[in-house]
């Protein structure tokens, strides 16, 4: 049996995005886990596994200012296992991916993994406190070192150029790409979490604004904030008498690359994406056409290109048309996307907020966003590192 259908999803839980939050990190991370923990219906010391990604770390800009170690003493518990992440790996899933493999291996039976960011007060207090780097004189280790040198002081620099590099090889067009951020806008509206509501997003709202690095505007970034999101992992033969129905995990993929892709193909207008795509459907009988809903990582609008194309979700150079007029992405359409608003209206949860979003889904909590019988969803996370998951209920 593969070890993801050993596990379920059994909680949920978030905070609302903030810009900045009254509450510190560690209040956030305590009430997205507390969420979690009720919503699934355990006790809080039946949970024997802790992780966050990327563990707590002294690069600053509120990246990640809490880890596991705090967070097991706020909550009294004393977990078995934990396993500090990092950056690398299948993306943001990378301490999802290891508390399934924990479960899947008999280590715990309970597994809470939690992604807290603090980055807008990070940039209350300097606005260059999530750039890649604070020092430009310095070259740094990993990704930035590739980056950094080039002058390349934020990650918008680096996926300009796959914007761009897609615009040339398909002759997609700038208006298209708007309406990946003109759908997260429209679903957001329905979101109490989302940072950005009130307020739809035109077309061209999208065209006016300011561009940022070309070709990606404003609306193209994800937005800085503060909050926290945590998901509850148990085991199968647990998940079936807990609170809410379990969420199967039917496939799992990831894959490493940064974000080079395009130095051992030739071609810019692909990712290490692909990679975990093929992984993840060799695991499941199931096709992309079983899919009834999709969130798809979207640190800039670009990644929603590239990752429905890696998943198969939709034809090689066909996103930009699939997306466009945001017919088919709402949620009554043939592929409903982003159905939280995304990182780019709902704010940047750090990936986490797309698995969480498709529970909600799954678990039909979606209000005015909710996808009409959903009992599938994709979930994928990361532009560095890959994962995915495909989710199901019974």
């Amino acid at each position: 049996m593969l070890p993801e259908h050993q596990v379920c999803i059994t909680g949920i839980g978030q905070t609302p995005a903030a810009r900045p939050s009254n509450r510190s990190a560690l209040k956030l991370t305590l009430d997205a886990c507390l969420e979690a923990i009720h919503d699934a219906g355990i006790k809080v010391e039946d949970v024997d596994g802790l992780i966050c990604h990327p563990g707590k770390t002294p690069e600053g800009g509120g990246i990640s200012p809490v880890g596991t170690v705090e967070t097991m003493m706020a909550l009294g518990i004393r977990p078995v296992w934990t396993n500090p992440s990092s950056h690398e790996g299948p993306g943001h899933m990378a301490a999802i991916f290891q508390g399934i493999m924990a479960i899947a291996t008999g280590l715990c039976k309970h597994v809470l993994c939690f992604r807290s960011v603090a980055q807008a007060s990070a940039r209350m207090k300097s606005r260059e406190s999530t750039l890649l780097t604070g020092n430009r004189e310095r070259i740094d280790p990993g990704n930035n070192a590739f980056a950094v040198p080039y002058h390349a002081y934020s990650p918008v620099n680096l996926w300009a150029l796959y914007a761009q590099a897609y615009f040339d090889k398909y002759g997609a067009t700038e208006e298209q790409l708007g309406w990946v951020s003109v759908n997260g806008r429209r679903h957001a509206q329905h979101n109490p979490n989302a940072l950005y509501r009130g307020r739809e997003l035109s077309i061209e709202d999208y065209l006016a604004s300011r561009m940022i690095t070309t070709p990606l505007r404003l609306y193209d970034c994800d937005s800085h904030i503060d909050g926290s999101t945590a998901i509850l992992l148990s085991a199968k033969d647990l998940a079936k008498d807990l609170k809410n129905p379990p969420i199967n995990i039917e496939a799992m993929g990831m894959s490493m690359g940064a974000f080079g892709e395009g130095l051992h193909t030739g071609d810019f207008t692909m990712t290490p994406a692909e990679h975990c795509g093929t992984m993840l459907w060799n695991r499941t009988d199931m096709t992309p056409k079983d899919v009834q809903c999709a969130q798809i990582y979207d640190g800039f609008s670009i990644h929603v290109w590239l990752w429905l194309e890696a998943m198969g979700l939709s034809g090689r150079g066909e996103a930009a048309s699939f997306i466009a007029g945001g017919t088919r992405t709402a949620v009554d359409g043939v592929m409903p996307l982003n159905t939280s608003g995304g990182q780019l209206s709902a704010g940047r949860f750090h990936g986490y907020g797309h698995t969480h979003e498709a529970a909600v889904q799954l678990w039909g909590r979606g209000g005015g966003r909710q996808v009409p019988g959903a009992k599938t969803a994709m979930a994928v996370n990361g532009g560095y590192g890959y994962g995915a998951m495909l989710l199901r209920t019974d």
